[in-house]
């Protein structure tokens, strides 16, 4: 058995979480599926795959295996490609991956978009909210909110966001005045798992003899933690308290006023936001294609996001006229 063609039907073993959803896609007999992973069981000397009658699951050896595997694949497709040059189409499977509600408000219209473009490329779009390791992953193209680490990686920026605070107008109106981050304590706090469900912390404070480089935290009792950011705007939106969240999450709700973007003095810096593709697979023709088709419409959504979470300018008043 061709050892190539065994590592394809490991691979997509795992990406379709079945043998049988390998025999699928490849188009072979769950017989041959199961050949082709005891081949390679016994090629290498150990078991890759714990497998019951509805799922499998990947070893210790298997996790190693798998990276492997996900980089040879990968290795001989852009050989494939450079060989081919300029007559290589976009086409095949593209893996995509971002946080939830950025991938289900921004990202998904123009995938959308960009199948209607080429109709050679497929997506598989997962959505996380967990920063996902590409290469072990077999995934082509990640949209990152993050300061980033990885120089495996190429970045291509997009924009930013800002970690904002925001509250009701009809709570606002109701409750005492929140002129620093330490009057948080004194309110009504609506939390998400992911941006801290008992403390928020800020900068330090300018100026401040003795604080100027401590960070400050504030400790809260939160009246309602929800791990659904949909859950948490719309509660905050409709006055149960404050709310923390990136800018993005509230834009829509601060420009048509149901929610008030408040302590805009005493926020984090902005996150930058990128598109992140591992090193190598710009070449390959449909992460290309996706990149140059995605990238100034992504870079468009954030600058609007941006340009919906600026306070607002003061209508001029109008000038007396004398005599």
């Amino acid at each position: 058995m061709d050892r190539i063609d065994a590592m394809k039907v490991f691979v997509a073993a795992l990406a379709e979480g079945s043998l049988a959803g390998a025999g699928r896609k490849l188009g072979k007999s769950p017989a041959a599926v199961s050949r082709a992973i005891a081949f390679l069981e016994a090629h290498v000397g150990a078991e890759l795959l714990h497998r019951t009658t509805r799922s499998i699951r990947l070893s210790d050896a298997g996790e190693r295996y798998a990276v492997a595997c996900r980089r040879i694949l990968t290795d001989l497709e852009e050989a494939d490609i450079a060989a081919a040059g300029e007559r290589s189409a976009p086409r095949g499977r593209l893996t995509v991956t971002a946080a939830v509600a950025v991938g289900e408000a921004l990202l998904r219209p123009i995938l959308d978009a960009f199948m209607n473009a080429h109709p050679t490329v497929s997506v598989r779009l997962h959505l996380l909210d967990r920063p996902a390791n590409l290469i072990d992953e077999g995934i082509d193209v990640a949209l990152r909110i993050a300061h980033l680490a990885d120089s495996t990686l190429v970045a291509l920026p997009v924009g930013e966001v800002r970690r904002v605070t925001t509250a009701s107008p009809r709570y606002l109106a109701k409750h005492p005045r929140i002129a620093v981050p330490a009057d948080l304590a004194e309110h009504q706090v609506v939390a998400m798992t992911h941006f801290g469900i008992d403390s928020w912390s800020f900068p330090p404070a300018a100026g401040v003899d003795g604080a100027g480089t401590m960070p400050r935290t504030v400790q809260f009792a939160p009246r309602f933690v929800v791990n659904s950011l949909r859950a948490a705007v719309a509660s905050a939106a409709e006055g149960r308290g404050v709310l923390r969240s990136f800018s993005y999450h509230v834009a829509d709700e601060v420009a048509d006023g149901r929610l008030r973007i408040i302590l805009a003095q005493d926020e984090p810096p902005p996150l930058p936001v990128h598109l992140v593709v591992p090193h190598g697979r710009l070449a390959v023709p449909k992460v290309r294609a996706f990149v140059d088709f995605a990238l100034p419409k992504l870079r468009a959504g954030f600058a609007d996001w941006c340009k919906a979470c600026e306070p607002k300018a003061e209508a001029p008043r109008a000038k007396r006229r004398s005599g």
